[in-house]
């Protein structure tokens, strides 16, 4: 199991997420820190999950090429492999606007950005769901819970190319 990390990102970010590898429950993680458009090292095996909780918003005002990283973690997957994408939702055409100052993305924007890479949306959790949020705040420290959504994605299964005829 890998878990990457922005060299980039912030000091804390990377003081707490040192601290979490230590845990009993990380014993078998190789915590491995790499820009977010090429996350994954050239030595890994393919994956059958990638996970990306809360932070591609982050991507968004950070040096990133986003659609390289998408391909990057299309790459990573074998064929049927999921990636699940949760993060905090902004406001209908918001885009990436409110992503350094609220730290929150429209949800069509980022489904559109990793479509293009390849993947299809295959389900929609709304268990993080909260209609009550405006949606204008921070979301730190907010004063309703965070309306925020889960998306998961899959690689296509790779398909052979049709049989040419014989003649």
């Amino acid at each position: 199991m890998y878990a990457q990390e922005s060299p980039e990102g912030s000091p804390r970010a990377r003081e707490r997420f040192a601290e979490r590898v230590k845990t009993p429950a990380m014993r078998n993680v190789v915590q491995v820190a790499r820009p977010y458009d090429d996350p994954v090292p050239p030595v890994a095996p393919p994956f059958d999950l990638v996970t990306f909780f809360f932070a591609y918003h982050d991507t968004a005002f950070m040096p990133v090429d986003r659609a390289n990283m998408n391909r990057a973690l299309f790459d990573a997957l074998k064929p049927g492999g999921i990636l699940v994408v949760a993060d905090h939702a902004a406001q209908p055409g918001a885009g990436v606007s409110v992503v350094k100052t609220l730290h929150r993305i429209e949800e069509s924007t980022l489904r559109s950005e990793i479509e293009a890479a390849g993947f299809k949306l295959v389900a929609e959790g709304d268990f993080l769901r909260n209609p009550a949020d405006m949606r204008d705040a921070i979301v730190f420290r907010p004063q309703t819970p965070v309306d925020e959504f889960v998306l998961k994605f899959q690689k296509p299964a790779q398909t052979r190319p049709p049989a040419t005829p014989s003649m």
